[in-house]
């Protein structure tokens, strides 16, 4: 099973430091992706134009509640609420 769940681009203008980098999450359940077999949240972030050649991260559920707080931790720096 893959399954994309949002994906985007980011919000700022591309330039010859920071080219444009879509992301995108989904969930797998390919048995490369873990030791356990076990499903995972997949986070993909590639430059815009490069599809197939990004980086992609297989987190176990674990890891991905960890990256959602740390987000939320950096919204919350910035004066942002973080949502629900």
């Amino acid at each position: 099973m893959r399954r994309s769940i949002d994906d985007a681009l980011d919000d700022h203008p591309p330039d010859d430091e920071f080219p444009a980098v879509s992301w995108m999450v989904g969930l797998t359940d390919d048995p490369n992706a873990s030791d356990d077999g076990e499903p995972r949240v997949s986070v993909t972030l590639e430059e815009r134009g490069s599809a197939g050649r990004g980086i992609v991260a297989h987190l176990a559920p674990e890891t991905a509640r960890r990256m959602r707080a740390a987000m939320g931790a950096a919204l919350r720096e910035i004066g942002e609420d973080p949502g629900a």
